[in-house]
This record gives structure tokens, sequence and C-alpha cells, in this order.
């Protein structure tokens, strides 16, 4: 296949081991998050926990990336099963929803931060520093994408706590096409035209 030499291949490895760990560290901040609001529903069934076979969705995590690595897309990204989580156990509705929607965006951007410190370094070791960069592109971009106020991401469960009761209740009734309005979005260049004009710029301060 065209493009799948070796150096390509050991990219791809790097990108998806990078995506994989910071999908699943995604969705268990959002459990972790809901469990100190007061819901254990994401711990019950075992969800607060770094072992990828849990969190792993066909789509989201085998079959779009594989699809973006394939046709050098020049962006990997994708999703882990959603944490599920029970908000009427929040002792406080309103901040736990806030709070447990943005837990996963904010850990993407804490990564970055982190895989940008290692980067920074400068270490003697090619290998790691593609890793660390890979890092930090792959976070900034997750954290972005989650941030789109289109159901299920969970910057649709914070767009909701701003609207008006009627007006969220009719945005709820975009949930079951909310992947389909995301994916017409990304192949249009759509959603490419939102997301990175603010990943650039959130990148040149994190790589330098």
């Amino acid at each position: 296949m065209s493009g799948m030499n070796f150096p390509y291949l050991l990219e791809a490895a790097l990108m998806a081991v990078v995506l994989l760990f910071s999908i699943i560290i995604h969705e268990v901040a959002h459990g972790y998050v809901a469990l100190l609001n007061g819901d254990p529903t994401a711990r019950m069934l075992g969800r607060i926990t770094l072992n990828p076979v849990p969190h792993i969705d066909m789509v989201g995590t085998i079959i779009l990336p594989l699809l973006l690595l394939i046709s050098h897309a020049g962006i990997l990204f994708g999703w882990a099963k959603p944490v599920p989580v029970n908000p009427l156990n929040y002792r406080n509705y309103r901040w736990g929803e806030f709070a447990v929607s943005a837990a996963g965006p904010l850990s993407n951007l804490v990564l970055a931060s982190l895989f940008s410190f290692v980067l920074r370094l400068g270490l003697a070791n090619p290998g790691l520093m593609q890793l660390a960069y890979f890092g930090v592109s792959i976070n900034i971009f997750l954290a972005l994408f989650n941030l789109v106020p289109i159901p299920p991401l969970d910057g649709s469960h914070i767009l909701a706590l701003v609207l008006p009761r009627d007006l969220a209740r009719l945005y709820d009734h975009l949930q079951p096409v909310g992947f389909i309005l995301i994916l017409i979005l990304f192949y249009t260049g759509v959603l490419s035209a939102i997301i990175m004009p603010l990943y650039r710029l959130i990148a040149i301060i994190m790589l330098g």
C-alpha cells in the first residue's frame, strides 16, 4: 500500500498508543470527577481504570483511527465508550454536570501540557520526542473536538446548562443524530474550519 513504509508504520504505532492512552484518561477523568460529585456509577461498572479493554469502542477506538491513519489524514482522533454516569446522584446537579463534562477536555489539555514539558526538555531520544509531539497535538485536538457543542460531545452538556429549559429540551433532540452531524461536519471541512484556528493558536504556545 502506497505510503505504508516502515517509518510511517512506526509513527502510526506511536500515534495510536498516544491516542488510546489519551482517550482512556479522558473517560477516566469523567468517571473520577463524577465519583467526587457523589455518583459511583462508573466505579461500580469498573470504568475508572487504565485497562483499555472496558473503554474500547469498535468505531471510535479502532475503525475511525485506522481509517485516518491509512488515509494519511494529517490528524488522528477518536473516542472510547462513554463512561456511564447518573447525574441524579450529584450532590449539586448543575455543578456536577459542568464539572464532569469539563473534566474530559481538561484532562486532555493537562496531558498536552505534560507532553509539551517533555518536548521542551529536548532529550536525545528521537522516539520519545516524537511521542511527546504526538501527545501535544493529539490531546489539543481531542480537547477542542470534545468541546464542540453537538450531542453527545462534552460541549453539548456544558451548553445545555446555560440554555433556557425549553430550548435545552429541544436541543436534546439532537442526541440520536449527533454523530451523523459530527461526521458530516468533519468530512465537509466545516469542523476543521471551526477547530483548526484555535488548535494552531494553542499548538504554537505548546510546541514553540
